[in-house]
């Protein structure tokens, strides 16, 4: 969530030209998307250390709405002439990106975050089995399929509830990535995703108003969210737009399967979740698959 708060791959991925590969600045790229992905992953183990305070859905509350401020200060979307089908369109990609942070939140509050990130890849892992259409997509899905039964030892090893969450964040996010496609070639720029952000946190920010009230107002609580939602949204957006100046779609795509790797080193080094070898396998073998299946797709 990630996206955690993430934005939409396929938007950013149409927007980089075959001639991307031949620009220079090829490593310095590759090292804007790993410090995007980092910044996101901590910023969901950050997320993590607001819950006793403000509870997942309170997190998520001030996350999103602080994000959607940021970004409609920064984007200044033009509203004004949008068709029922452009607004449809921004609703749907707005409710999937509401829902997304909401079920992973609610995951990672039960499950570490190194695993949750892991099964949530599945969702896009999954969308580009099935949007490649080749062979060799069924073997990366097999692989991935082997690394989850590792990780939980067929599930058993994890909170099922909170297992569930992460494979229905998963499921929005694939959803995400359609919608946030659609709303690419309806939206300039960042309009679209400022209008997707605006419509999650009208979802999101009465969830956390129920959940924790007063709460979210205490000034260490905003100070933490604003934090969170600088480090999983603006932080990122700027470093992957600055990327795609530099780097070809797929190896974009490949560096951000790294994901789930650098969630369980986030869950490490912030929230003390330490993974067993067998979990850090079951890692090492989604990471891989998911990588494998974007090549697999843009070959």
């Amino acid at each position: 969530m990630t996206t955690p708060l993430r934005d939409t791959t396929a938007t950013r991925l149409s927007t980089s030209s075959p001639r991307s590969s031949a620009r220079p600045g090829a490593l310095a790229g590759a090292g804007l998307v790993l410090a995007g992905a980092v910044s996101v992953q901590f910023g969901s183990a950050c997320a993590a250390l607001l819950f006793p305070r403000a509870g997942a859905l309170g997190t998520v509350a001030l996350r999103v709405t602080l994000a959607a401020v940021l970004l409609l200060v920064v984007a200044r979307p033009r509203l004004r002439g949008l068709s029922r089908g452009d607004w449809a369109v921004g609703a749907g990609y707005g409710l999937a990106l509401g829902g997304m942070n909401v079920l992973f939140y609610q995951a990672i509050d039960r499950i570490p975050l190194g695993p949750a990130v892991t099964l949530e890849v599945l969702g896009p892992l999954l969308l580009s089995v099935a949007a490649a259409r080749r062979a060799a997509g069924v073997l990366w899905a097999a692989l991935a399929l082997a690394g989850v039964a590792l990780l939980g030892g067929g599930m058993g090893g994890l909170d099922p509830v909170g297992a569930g969450f992460a494979l229905a964040a998963g499921a929005m996010w694939a959803a995400y990535i359609v919608l946030g496609s659609r709303a690419g070639g309806r939206f300039p720029r960042l309009d679209g995703l400022a209008v997707a952000m605006a419509v999650a946190a009208l979802v999101g920010l009465p969830l956390g108003v129920a959940s924790a009230g007063g709460a979210l107002l205490e000034p260490g609580v905003l100070v933490l969210g604003l934090g969170i939602a600088v480090l999983s949204s603006g932080v990122p957006y700027t470093l992957e737009l600055l990327a795609l100046r530099r780097l070809p779609a797929a190896t974009f795509a490949v560096l951000m399967s790294l994901a789930p790797a650098l969630a369980a080193l986030a869950g490490l080094l912030v929230l003390g979740q330490g993974l067993s070898l067998p979990q850090c396998a079951a890692v090492a073998m989604v990471v891989a698959a998911s990588a494998g299946a974007v090549r697999t797709g843009s070959q």
